[in-house]
């Protein structure tokens, strides 16, 4: 069992890991701050260069933490608000399958990893807190956290449509 989290935490953790470099630094053919800003900005947000750092960096910090097992309930918070917030914006209207599946599906694998713990290979369980910072409810709150996150991100942090614009 250990060794089936320690390859489920590299594998999803390093996917998130190099996706927050393409938003960052442009690795992997990404499209680098600028283009990550231009896309937040076709999406309606703010502050598109600030949301883009926030992703890369909640996508690289949270893809490394979720990886080596270290603050597992933060990792899977950063990478869980991301997701959300990439369904409501991006995916939704596709509809499951063609949609939203890969992002719903990375989202329960990180909060998972709160509910089961990290494994004895992780840095949380070398630092022997593993067991004080996992389980259902802390599962359940770091849903509920990333919840409220992409709530007030995908709300507050994107501009209002002009009212003219609304039919009625």
């Amino acid at each position: 069992m250990e060794y089936g989290l320690l390859l489920l935490r590299l594998a999803v953790g390093l996917l998130f890991a190099g996706h927050g470099a393409q938003k960052l630094f442009g690795w992997f053919g990404g499209g680098g701050r600028q283009g990550t800003a231009g896309f937040f900005s076709s999406l309606g947000y703010r502050m598109p260069a600030v949301m883009a750092i926030v992703a890369g960096l909640s996508e690289l910090g949270g893809g490394l933490l979720l990886a080596t097992g270290f603050l597992t309930p933060l990792a899977a918070f950063l990478l869980a608000t991301v997701m959300l917030n990439a369904i409501a914006t991006v995916v939704w209207p596709k509809g499951y399958l063609g949609g939203y599946e890969l992002e719903l599906t990375l989202l329960v694998v990180a909060v998972a990893l709160v509910a089961t713990g990290p494994g004895e290979l992780s840095l949380d369980d070398a630092f022997g807190w593993a067991d004080d910072i996992t389980g259902v409810a802390w599962a359940s709150l770091v849903l509920a956290a990333a919840i409220v996150a992409s709530l007030i991100t995908t709300t507050l942090g994107r501009a209002q449509a002009d009212l003219d614009e609304i039919p009625g």
